[in-house]
């Protein structure tokens, strides 16, 4: 009995699965976050040492605005070491025209954690600058900066949230909605309160408030087109990031501290416990009248 020969087969196509992909800053990226603390380290130093130039009791917007360089400084220094990122990784499938489609395989980025942590603890100092130069109320001040921690919060979240999910773009909707309202009290209650303040005030303030909103707005807009979407690569995102950051926090600071010298009227004199401390509180001091005598 004869065993028939198979004939010729086609080969039957392959698909090799695709490796994980990792998006990473380059060499470009790197040296762009070295730049930016160096940056915010000499901003840090020029507000402290413009601080030295005032008495304590005047030295709120300067403690405030270098506070937020200081933090700045920190966040980009754990960047350009890789100390502030961590990788978030979603699937992704491949489409082919004469072969099946592959798997799906990973695309992992990296997400500088570091950055949300710098936004949470950095803009609430100028926040309140903003709100003490407006002559804001300390409630609505807190309101403004409790809505802002949930802006931030929301926006690392949404970050670490799964990809292509309800859950990702809720987060991001929730920090629109915070931002609106820190929008509400410094846009609206700022905007009355400086009334009483005098012009100078009026526009300094006017002229600090329009810049730091509009950067501030345009925050969420990149992280939906880079981080959500992810439209452009990491480089890209890093260089966005670190100009909307040396204007939101060197830029604003320094112009808030030096416009204090062509408007007096903005300073603020604080005493008690900011100027003299805990233990001089009930201690008679010469020169009070003495009610009793």
């Amino acid at each position: 009995m004869k065993t028939a020969h198979p004939g010729p087969v086609d080969p039957i196509p392959t698909v090799i699965p695709t490796p994980p992909e990792y998006q990473f800053a380059s060499a470009t990226g790197h040296r762009t976050l070295w730049i930016v603390f160096v940056l915010m380290a000499l901003t840090s130093a020029t507000l402290a040492g413009l601080s030295w130039k005032v008495p304590i009791s005047r030295r709120l917007y300067h403690v405030l605005a270098t506070t937020a360089a200081i933090i700045g400084t920190l966040s980009y220094f754990a960047l350009a070491t890789g100390q502030g990122t961590t990788l978030r990784c979603t699937g992704v499938r491949d489409h082919h025209k004469h072969v099946p489609d592959t798997p799906a395989h990973a695309v992992c980025r990296a997400v500088p954690w570091a950055r949300y942590v710098d936004w949470t603890l950095g803009t609430p100092p100028l926040l309140v600058a903003l709100c003490a130069l407006a002559g804001v109320d300390g409630a609505r001040t807190l309101l403004a900066v409790a809505a802002d921690l949930v802006f931030k919060l929301a926006g690392l979240f949404a970050a670490l949230g799964r990809e292509r999910t309800p859950q990702r773009w809720g987060w991001y909707a929730i920090a629109w909605i915070a931002y609106l309202v820190v929008i509400w009290h410094v846009a609206v209650h700022g905007s009355r309160a400086v009334r009483g303040r005098g012009a100078g005030v009026s526009r300094t303030f006017g002229s600090l408030a329009l810049f730091a909103l509009v950067l501030w707005t345009i925050y969420p807009i990149v992280w939906a087109i880079a981080g959500g979407a992810r439209r452009i690569n990491v480089d890209s995102e890093i260089l966005v990031y670190a100009v909307l950051d040396v204007l939101a926090k060197a830029g604003f600071g320094l112009w808030l501290v030096l416009s204090l010298r062509r408007v007096p009227d903005a300073n603020i004199e604080l005493g008690g416990y900011w100027t003299n401390g805990f233990a001089s509180q009930g201690r008679i001091r010469i020169g009070d009248d003495d009610e009793g005598a």
